[in-house]
């Protein structure tokens, strides 16, 4: 007899296909379409797993960073993609979403569904450093790709390197080297003209 955990369990794999279908600002390197929310979670995944040893903390626990990352962004199923620079929209982002983690996480048996929100709340709290770490490289993929790509999803938007650096700037919580490579990485986009530079003082 198929037991009640498992049906919950599978419920839930079922339900998070569902992140193939939410489609990000940011647009692939290759085929120059948007992103969609899995492929977001996949690379970022890799690219903390590769860059794990610079994070400012050393002996992180990077399976429970990879597991914040894998699952903090389920909620857009729900809630959708919240631009980083959509300043209205993200007033209420947090709360959105916190609706959509007690529907989403509430498909698995009580046990995993608490395990999953008490990462997320992790996470969005941003106090131990694996969450910091975590937001480094959350905050770090999409400036990588945007760089790439010649600032696309910023030219779009209209978004300037002062910007860019104000929303990004908490990579140096959880990782300074990567910021650094960040913050040259922004200044080559501005020098070759794909983002406009911090407008002038007045």
């Amino acid at each position: 007899m198929i037991s009640e955990r498992l049906k919950s369990q599978i419920n839930f794999i079922l339900e998070v296909d569902k992140l193939k279908e939410i489609f990000r600002q940011t647009i692939n390197t290759q085929s120059k379409r948007a992103e969609n929310d899995a492929e977001h979670s996949w690379h970022l995944c890799l690219t903390t797993i590769v860059l794990a040893e610079h994070a400012s903390i050393p002996n992180l626990d990077v399976l429970r960073v990879l597991k914040m990352l894998i699952i903090h962004d389920l909620v857009e199923i729900d809630a959708g993609d919240t631009f980083a620079y959509d300043t209205a929209r993200m007033i209420d982002q947090h709360a959105r979403e916190a609706i959509a983690a007690d529907r989403i996480f509430g498909i698995l048996p009580n046990d995993q569904g608490k395990e999953f929100r008490a990462l997320w709340d992790e996470f969005e709290e941003r106090k131990t450093p694996e969450a910091r770490f975590a937001l480094a490289m959350d905050r770090f993929q999409p400036m990588l790709l945007n760089c790439a790509t010649e600032g696309a999803a910023w030219k779009k938007h209209g978004i300037t390197e002062d910007r860019v650096l104000a929303r990004n700037a908490a990579i140096g919580d959880g990782c300074l080297p990567l910021w650094e490579y960040a913050v040259d990485m922004v200044r080559k986009v501005v020098a070759s003209g794909h983002l406009p530079p911090a407008p002038p003082i007045t």
